[in-house]
């Protein structure tokens, strides 16, 4: 039976993952039944809008008409901006899933690229979890884990991330369907792999350098913070800001 799914998603990586669902979509194992999404900076290619007029998939305006469908099984969540609440999580009769760019538990939250260079950390990954009322912190189903180049800059491990998290929906997106996981407690995990929750205003304090520290420090918080289409990384002099360009 064909399972009935909403998706709600932006940027390339909900480009990529709306086409892999649309070749479940052409072998009859699903029918999409909503689709949410605003454009984004970092859409590329074909944004999910434009597949959505392109498929002709039925859009979704707001939660509000999401909670008004009458039958959803399985909600698959790819960079949504919106939290989701306890009706929208109770709402799929299978199962609610978010694809989260970064390893849980250790990296929660926004912008988890930036720091995970600032923390000079040596592997990165991707993860497909329930979704629960606390962000990101719903069971795993799905993971992968890669190592992090040296003298990554963000852009680099934002593009490895994408592709990594494209292949892992693609590849687990059957089993999924099938419900064939197996409910993987992060709590469990917050021992042996630590945890961080990031907000989206940080990214503000990290962009400013002092030219007090050392230069080591300085060109990490370059490479963290220097993403195209964001406001490069500044220091500030005689109270003017003085971007860093490449």
């Amino acid at each position: 039976m064909r399972k009935k799914v909403v998706f709600m998603g932006a940027k390339e990586i909900g480009s990529r993952c709306l086409r892999a669902l649309l070749k479940a979509v052409k072998a009859d194992a699903v029918e999409i039944v909503g689709v949410l999404t605003r454009p984004t900076k970092l859409d590329q290619g074909l944004s999910v809008g434009e597949l959505c007029d392109e498929y002709d998939l039925p859009r979704l305006e707001s939660l509000k008409e999401y909670l008004a469908l009458s039958n959803v099984d399985i909600v698959i969540s790819v960079q949504h901006d919106q939290i989701l609440k306890k009706p929208h999580l109770e709402k799929p009769t299978d199962v609610a899933i978010n694809l989260h760019m970064a390893p849980l538990p250790e990296y929660r939250g926004c912008n988890q690229f930036t720091f995970a260079i600032l923390d000079e950390a040596n592997r990165f990954g991707t993860t497909i979890h329930v979704m629960e009322k606390s962000i990101d912190a719903g069971d795993i189903l799905f993971e992968r884990r890669f190592q992090i180049p040296d003298d990554c800059w963000v852009e680099e491990l934002y593009d490895r991330t994408v592709q990594e998290s494209a292949d892992l929906f693609a590849e687990t997106l059957p089993d999924l369907l099938q419900g064939d996981y197996t409910r993987t407690s992060q709590e469990e995990l917050v021992a042996e792999r630590g945890t961080n929750y990031h907000y989206r205003d940080e990214i503000e304090e990290v962009k400013q350098i002092e030219l007090s520290w050392d230069a080591e420090r300085i060109q990490r918080h370059i490479r963290a913070t220097d993403m195209p289409g964001f406001e490069s990384p500044y220091t500030i002099i005689s109270g003017q800001k003085v971007h860093f360009e490449r």
